[in-house]
C-alpha cells in the first residue's frame, strides 16, 4: 500500500458513512416526497452524487488494497 494514501480503516469508515448518508437520504425523500424545482437539483443531484461517488470510490479502494497481514478482519 501507498505511505501516502489512506489507510483500510478509513477507506472502510468512509465507506459505511456513505451508505449511511443514502439511507438517510432515501428516508428523507420517502419521508417528505421528492422536492420541486431547484431543490430536486439540490438534493437528489449533489448529495446523490457525493455520496454514491465515496461508496463506489471506496468499494473499488478497498477491492485493490491488500488485506492486512497483521490484523484478522
Amino acid at each position: 500500500m501507498s505511505k501516502f494514501g489512506p489507510s483500510r480503516s478509513e477507506i472502510k469508515f468512509r465507506m459505511y458513512a456513505s451508505l449511511i448518508g443514502l439511507s438517510l437520504l432515501v428516508a428523507a425523500l420517502a419521508f417528505r416526497g421528492l422536492p420541486t424545482g431547484p431543490a430536486m437539483f439540490e438534493v437528489v443531484g449533489i448529495a446523490g452524487a457525493f455520496f454514491g461517488g465515496t461508496l463506489v470510490w471506496s468499494i473499488v479502494k478497498l477491492r485493490k488494497l491488500p488485506k492486512d497481514p497483521d490484523r484478522s478482519e
